[in-house]
């Protein structure tokens, strides 16, 4: 059977890009491969290197709407290698299958939309990519939320985003994320006063003192949750006492906590709530607060319904709308006001060994993507 008139170019940029090892921050070099094949059609290229991370912003077109997709070169190490059947820095072809670290997250999303850009014509919209190797891992501010300022200081004018997320579920295009909820981690330090624990009344139990309010925090409504978003969500990620003996009395708590939040709720509000608790309870204190991102919600009918209907087209099904998950760059270009969807390859096996796609979704997700540009 002949393959498909993608498969050969789907094949090269994904062996060329799988073949780097580019574990979070290091690029090694997949945005030069990138930055030659799209100066190649005619983008416009410009990199923002930060730090150990490396950015590429590309463009092409003059006329129409800015459609922006984003994504990121880095992947999550490939684990221990004997868990592979393969090389996992090496792509294999395997009964209809595409093995190896990052092509469904998201090197293979990347290929489809540089691919869909080689067989469209710059006539009816521009086009952007935004890439970055700092998505995976903790030097995520040196990524998309710095492109994204350099972008503001040129006065880019974004219309709309695809996040090149695995976001699918099943097949291609079963799903389109359209917003994400938001993520705030506190990290607390609670102070009694250490002694014996066979002189109780001469020291005070940072652990005793802590209980009720995490009791309370613990089991907090913090909302129902609305159409889109599953009511918000807190979860205690870590107790340490700092202290490993039995027969001491621990003057000192520390803990942590997560919130997975809706629209319903701010970073502002929920830090404040969590404190003024802490006061209710009178407890001696310390906090230190990490915002991930805010939540976000995209309520572009015409962009939400442009997408539905590509997929359409060559699925014959319609995408389920969803907000579940976690969290993704697209709470970085939401807040400039910009209309922003997850569309990508299914996420069954990404950040697994054996790390997989099948070759079919990813030529439907090219055929979907190209099908969004020819019609936005």
């Amino acid at each position: 059977m002949n393959p498909h008139p993608y498969f050969n170019l789907l094949e090269t940029h994904l062996k060329a890009l799988v073949a780097k090892p580019s574990v979070t921050p290091k690029d090694h070099g997949c945005q030069d491969y990138i930055q030659k094949v799209l100066e190649k059609m005619g983008f416009h290229c410009e990199k923002f290197p930060k730090n150990e991370t490396s950015n590429l912003y590309a463009e092409i077109g003059t006329v129409g709407p800015l459609l922006v997709f984003a994504g990121h070169t880095d992947v999550v190490e490939p684990g221990p290698k004997e868990l592979w059947r393969s090389e996992p820095f090496m792509l294999m072809e395997h009964e209809g299958s595409w093995y190896g670290r990052g092509v469904a997250d998201m090197k293979g999303n990347i290929v489809a939309m540089m691919v869909a850009a080689s067989k469209w014509a710059p006539t009816n919209c521009r086009l952007g990519f935004l890439l970055t190797s700092a998505e995976e891992g903790s030097d995520y501010q040196d990524g998309t939320p710095y492109v994204m300022s350099k972008l503001k200081e040129q006065n880019k004018s974004i219309d709309y985003c695809i996040v090149g997320e695995p976001s699918s579920t099943a097949r291609t295009g079963d799903t389109i994320k359209i917003g994400r909820r938001g993520s705030i981690t506190a990290r607390a330090k609670i102070y009694g006063k250490q002694g014996h624990v066979a002189y109780p009344h001469l020291a005070k139990n940072a652990i005793h003192e802590a209980l009720p309010f995490l009791n309370e925090i613990s089991t907090m409504h913090l909302d129902e949750g609305d159409s889109y978003f599953p009511p918000s969500s807190l979860q205690i990620t870590r107790l340490d006492n700092q202290t490993k003996a039995n027969n001491i009395i621990p003057g000192i708590l520390e803990f942590d906590f997560n919130i997975r939040f809706n629209p319903l709720q701010n970073s502002e509000q929920l830090k404040s709530l969590f404190e003024k608790t802490a006061m209710e309870h009178q407890l001696k204190i310390d906090w230190s607060w990490e915002l991930s991102g805010e939540p976000f919600y995209t309520q572009s009918e015409f962009f939400i319904n442009r997408c539905q209907l590509s997929i359409e087209k060559f699925t014959e099904r319609l995408a389920e709308l969803s907000t579940a998950g976690g969290t993704s760059d697209g709470r970085f270009i939401a807040p400039y006001g910009i209309p922003v969807i997850e569309l990508g390859l299914p996420h069954l096996t990404i950040h697994q060994p054996n790390e997989h796609i099948k070759i079919h979704d990813m030529i439907l997700l090219t055929e979907i993507y190209l099908d969004i540009l020819k019609n936005i």
